[in-house]
């Protein structure tokens, strides 16, 4: 039976009908299709890439956090990606980033050595941070402060779906087609969505035209520092979480493949929930859920001994990772309209700040004793807590 819904209610807003009244389903299928796209090649590229490291390239801890760090410096210059809408619309420039992003990950397994995988990682690297910010800029454009989180955590939601796919092609073709091949093909996808969206009719909306300068304002420094704390704990959970459970607990490809359809299964599900969490209770709450959840987390991936453990405080680990979507959706609902893309691009260059030393860092650091860079992520998960406190919205945004 069909469900009807009061045009008056804010749920009747994203129903097909309302999205193609008010122009903006084109707008959310471009969104979709390229997300799913930049998340499965990015799921393609983290499952393999420890083992191909590894197996493969055979690098040192100290030469991954090297590769790790050089494949957040396109985070870090994200920035100006402002200055590429200049001459492109933000439609155009993604999908250009998406194209970029398919040729870096097509090419990846053909380079099995340090500076050859550094290469393909910088390419790879570039098209997904300059996807992002526009990702989540045309999203805060296109979609109001009621909205916004529901649509951020759908097409979080699809993407998982994805990467549940490429998880299970992954474990099944992990013996058959090797690293080369498992790389070319899940790049060429990637590549075939960017051409959709480079050839793809511009879709027409009546957003908030944005303005092409980068500038720092006082009244988002909350934002900005939970940003930088954000990226900072991200790349904890990305480089060593996994590193530990190959190094440490001989996690295989098809390990790693399992672990990240289950994580995906959940958070098909789990994000829906999230979006609805964030406008019933607020950034605030789910944010030191988050936190306060990192801390523990942290902490036993220092101390267990128990390769099921570690992974499932990985799964967690993953699962809490969710929340930070309620970041942006603070800064929604405390921002200028007009500064939509460069707030997002700007952001995305704060939270690779710390993101390109991190990993250097933590890779000399785990030579001493692996559990100082989960040490570390323990002292950035009671640093957020406090300052999550300091969120304050409108009542009714």
């Amino acid at each position: 039976m069909k469900r009807h819904l009061d045009p008056a209610r804010p749920e009747y807003a994203l129903t097909r009908d309302a999205l193609r009244a008010t122009g903006r389903h084109d707008i959310l299928l471009f969104l979709l299709v390229s997300t799913i796209a930049t998340t499965a090649g990015l799921q393609a590229w983290q499952t393999l890439i420890n083992n191909f490291a590894v197996e493969a390239a055979h690098l040192s801890a100290g030469q991954l956090g090297f590769v790790q760090s050089i494949r957040e410096v396109p985070g870090f210059l994200s920035m100006l990606v402002i200055y590429v809408l200049l001459i492109f619309t933000e439609q155009r420039a993604a999908s250009l980033a998406v194209l970029l992003l398919g040729v870096g990950l097509c090419l990846t397994g053909y380079f099995p050595s340090f500076w050859g995988l550094t290469a393909t990682t910088l390419l790879m690297s570039t098209g997904f941070h300059y996807y992002e910010p526009l990702n989540q800029s045309l999203t805060l454009q296109h979609f109001n402060t009621f909205e916004a989180p529901v649509v951020l955590s759908r097409i979080r939601a699809v993407g998982a779906l994805a990467n549940i796919a490429v998880g299970v092609l992954i474990y099944f073709m992990a013996d058959t087609m090797g690293y080369n091949g498992i790389f070319a093909a899940t790049g060429a996808m990637v590549i075939l969505v960017g051409l959709w969206g480079l050839v793809k009719k511009p879709c027409e909306t009546n957003a908030v035209p944005q303005k092409k300068k980068m500038y720092l304002r006082r009244k988002y420094w909350l934002y900005y520092l939970l940003t930088f704390l954000e990226g900072s704990r991200r790349q904890i959970f990305i480089v060593f979480a996994i590193f530990l459970l190959v190094k440490k607990f001989d996690y295989s490809v098809q390990s790693i493949s399992l672990l990240f359809v289950i994580n995906n299964s959940i958070n098909y599900f789990l994000n829906p929930m999230i979006g609805r969490a964030i406008n019933r209770f607020g950034e605030r709450h789910l944010l030191s859920i988050e936190y306060a959840g990192m801390i523990l987390v942290f902490l036993t991936y220092a101390y267990t001994d128990s390769h099921i453990v570690a992974g499932i405080m990985y799964v967690l680990d993953f699962l809490l990772f969710n929340f930070s979507v309620g970041i942006r959706t603070y800064y929604q609902k405390i921002a200028a309209p007009e500064d939509m893309a460069s707030g997002m691009a700007l952001g995305f260059t704060i939270n690779h700040i710390a993101a390109v030393v991190v990993p250097v860092l933590g890779g000399i650091l785990w030579m001493v004793d692996y559990k100082i860079p989960f040490f570390i992520g323990v002292g950035l998960g009671l640093v957020s807590l406090a300052f999550a406190q300091c969120i304050r919205t409108p009542a009714k945004a």
